[in-house]
Order: structure tokens, then sequence, then C-alpha cells
């Protein structure tokens, strides 16, 4: 098959961008060509700014695709776009949403693809929200051919998946394990939440494309694999070989601490229970099963950050509010108790 893919180079797209390589697929990267340096040779690639829409027209005005993939759409508007360019060109769009836009908090923490869709907490969820309105739109009126996909938290080795981090990413908090410090876990861990491994991913995503009976639909693709937010950090610690010294601080209170931003990402995602039924998918993609234990495939991630010290991006600001933190929480706890024992 002939498939372009608006970006390419992510986390997610980067393994499939792979596995279609190495099926021997005839694989279009459209991107401005920053990390392609990093994916297997058999990629063909149109230079240009998705944004440059004039520009995009030129290079595509000759192809057709079996399937155009949109990895970096975050408004309807950007959808707009790719309607007006890939219309008629293509037999499938699949536009990459995410799970975060299921309604929060659950009314029922098994979510499928029938659980309703709306989250006040983050703009990010409510615009991916809008922009699958928008596709089902043009599929309903238009015939537009659409697949919609949810992922979840998936993560590959340069990317250690936490819910509370600074601006510079996760290396801080692996740090933090590895010099005997304690770190921060939302709530009290038992919330319960799904990593993938972006080697899973790419197998559901891989049998998605070109599958007619995908036409129409939206699908997550997820591991089975559920653990609570205790475990993963655990597996961290364990992967370090170093003990875990957690200290839990309410979802709230750490989104109201600032000046980090944890109202979307933590209020309306990573601190609500999701525990995801991929019946639909397995249905569609009867092959699909993820096989990458989290313990195991964080140990690979780990030990590729260790062995690449450009992915080791350090944050002091974080690391010190880390500190605030944790001092203010056993601060107020001692004059809790001392209070209690005068009293």
């Amino acid at each position: 098959m002939r498939i372009l893919f608006i970006g390419g180079t992510g986390t997610i797209s980067a393994a499939i961008s792979r596995l279609l390589i190495e099926q021997g697929h005839e694989l279009y990267l459209l991107n401005r060509a920053t990390r392609n340096a990093a994916l297997p040779e058999g990629a063909k690639f149109l230079v240009a700014d998705i944004n440059d829409e004039q520009k995009v027209a030129e290079l595509i005005s000759d192809l057709n695709f079996d399937c155009v993939a949109d990895f970096i759409a975050y408004t309807p508007t950007d959808l707009e776009r790719d309607y007006r360019l890939f219309k008629g060109k293509t037999k499938q769009f699949i536009f990459i949403s995410s799970t975060s836009a299921y309604q929060k908090p659950l009314s029922n923490f098994r979510v499928t693809e029938s659980t309703p869709l709306a989250n006040p907490y983050w703009q990010y969820s409510r615009n991916k929200i809008a922009c699958e309105d928008y596709l089902v739109k043009l599929y309903r009126e238009e015939q537009f051919p659409i697949t919609i996909v949810r992922p979840s938290y998936t993560y590959d080795e340069r990317t250690v998946p936490l819910a509370v981090k600074g601006k510079n990413g996760s290396w801080q908090v692996i740090k933090r394990i590895i010099e005997g410090k304690p770190v921060i876990i939302h709530g009290d861990g038992t919330s319960l939440w799904t990593m993938t491994h972006n080697s899973d991913f790419a197998k559901g995503f891989v049998g998605l494309i070109g599958n007619i009976r995908a036409l129409g639909e939206a699908i997550h693709i997820t591991s089975d694999e559920v653990l609570t937010w205790n475990q993963i950090y655990q597996c961290f610690a364990q992967a370090l070989n170093r003990p875990l010294k957690a200290v839990h601080v309410s979802s709230e209170f750490l989104a109201a601490a600032g000046p980090y931003d944890f109202q979307g990402g933590l209020l309306g995602d990573k601190a609500v229970s999701s525990v995801f039924d991929n019946t639909k998918l397995k249905q569609l993609v009867p092959e699909f099963k993820a096989t990458k234990r989290f313990d195991q495939g964080i140990k690979e991630t780990i030990e590729h950050i260790l062995a690449h010290p450009e992915l080791q991006r350090k944050d002091p600001e974080f690391d010190k509010w880390c500190d605030t933190i944790i001092d203010s929480m056993q601060q107020l706890a001692e004059k809790i108790k001392e209070k209690n024992i005068l009293e």
C-alpha cells in the first residue's frame, strides 16, 4: 500500500513507520525533516511544513494514497486544511485523537469506544473532541473515509511515562530515584492506569490501515495490562535497582500549587482510573496482542536513557519544586501532630 504520514517521527508514529517499512509498504513522510535520520531506510520524504498548504499541494499533486494519517493535528482548523488537501486523494484518512477525550470523571472505570466524550479540565482534550465531531460530520455528509484512533499513554525507548514531571520531561524524577531522594506520586497511588509500548501500539495501528471495517469508526489502542501508579513507579525503581521513596500528594493540591499545569494532564487525565476494553480493536484486528510487559519495557527504556546522556535533560527548577512540596507536606503533618499532642 502507498501510505502518507503527516509527522511520522514521534513516539507513536516512528514505531508505526518502522513496522510499515519492514512489511514492505510504500511509506511517505511529510514533515520538516528534523528527525528523519532516526528512521530506517526505505521511507520517502516530502519535506514541507504541513501548514504551507500550497507547497504541500504541489508535492502531492501527482500522488494518491491508500491511507493518510495525521499525527500532528490538534484543532478542527488543522483538519479543515487536511480535508482540502486530501479529499479525493486517499482511500482512508486516520486522525490520531486521545483517550483523554473520554468523560472526566468517568461514569464507569472500564472504558469502551462508546464511553461519552467530555473533559472539562483540559483544552487539549476538548480540541480533540471537536476534531472528532468535525470528521464524523464529514464522514456522514461527504463520505470522507475517516478512521479515528485514540491512544492512551504510549512510551518508547526515549520516554519514561510519568504523571508528575517538569518542563524538561521525566529525567529529573529518574535522577531523584537514583540519588535516593523522595519522589511525588499523585493521590494515594492506587488509581489504575494503562501503559502501552509503542511497538505494541504499532501492531494495532497497522492492522487498521486499509481495513474497510475501520472506516467511520473510532478505536482506542492500548495494552491490556493494568497497573496502579504505585506499581508503575515501583517498576522505575526496580529498573534502577534503587528503593522507591514515595510521597503521596493530592492531585488537587498539585494542580493548585503551580507553577506547573497539572489541571489538564493530571486532573483531566492521569489522576482518573482508566481501564480500556480493547474488544473492538481485536474484532477489527484479530491478530492484535500487546506483548511488551511494562516492567520489561520500562527497563529497556531506562537502560537506553542511561546510555544516552543527551536524553538526560536536567531540571533543577522542578527538583527544587519537588523538595518544596515534600518539605511543606512534612512540616504541615508535624504541626498538626504537635497541635494534637498539646491539646
